[in-house]
């Protein structure tokens, strides 16, 4: 039986570690909608460069599109065995679009308060050449993710440069917009027994004990 994980948790909680963790654990692909809009507008395909036209002004790719590259993305034979989508459904109507595409096995959420998130993102550096290197991020703030030479990304060796949106004020305008915006969803998988609470302010490989467990029991 496929295994189609939706994880979730604000900025800060480590969802972007514990993700790449679960994919190399379970063997599934881990699905990002920033990943999936980067992989179409780069290869030009028709559905990137809709788009591209969208991202371009600013503005955020409308649910309609967002949903067309996700039922593209899990219809490929890697994803025959589940995916963990992570950073979509957004809100309700995506949630209610996906139940149409496949059958979500859990929904980790993990939780984290405002304070600590701040605390973690506030000392948040990244690759100024890719943002995907080492879990998407560096931090300053811990030593297991300081990287080995200071300012210096350890893959490729380019400038840590901090992120714009990672300054006080628009990393607590951030997590208060993903609270707004996520509470429903949250409240959606409530509601339909597939929401499982996990503690994302435990060290990094506790969380990702919990989250393993918590998905092959609902596996079982």
């Amino acid at each position: 039986m496929a295994t189609f994980v939706v994880l979730m948790g604000m900025q800060g909680a480590g969802k972007g570690t514990q993700a790449k963790t679960l994919a190399a654990s379970l063997h599934l692909p881990h699905v990002t909608s920033g990943g999936m809009f980067r992989n179409h507008i780069e290869n030009g395909t028709p559905l990137g460069q809709e788009a591209k036209q969208y991202l371009d002004k600013g503005l955020l790719v409308p649910d309609d599109l967002t949903i067309r590259m996700i039922k593209e993305r899990v219809s490929e034979p890697d994803a025959v065995n589940g995916v963990i989508l992570d950073g979509f459904p957004r809100n309700v109507p995506q949630a209610q679009a996906l139940d149409n595409l496949l059958s979500v096995s859990i929904v980790p959420y993990l939780v984290i308060s405002k304070e600590a998130a701040m605390d973690r993102l506030g000392g948040r550096m990244i690759c100024s050449k890719d943002d995907g290197h080492h879990n998407g991020g560096y931090n300053v703030n811990d030593p297991k993710l300081k990287p080995k030479v200071e300012g210096v990304c350890d893959i490729c060796g380019a400038p840590l440069i901090v992120r714009k949106d990672d300054t006080p004020d628009a990393i607590k305008k951030r997590i208060e917009l993903y609270e707004t915006e996520t509470t429903p969803v949250l409240n959606y998988y409530r509601e339909k027994g597939l929401l499982k609470e996990i503690n994302a302010e435990q060290p990094v490989e506790a969380v990702s004990a919990d989250l393993t467990n918590a998905i092959k029991a609902r596996a079982v």
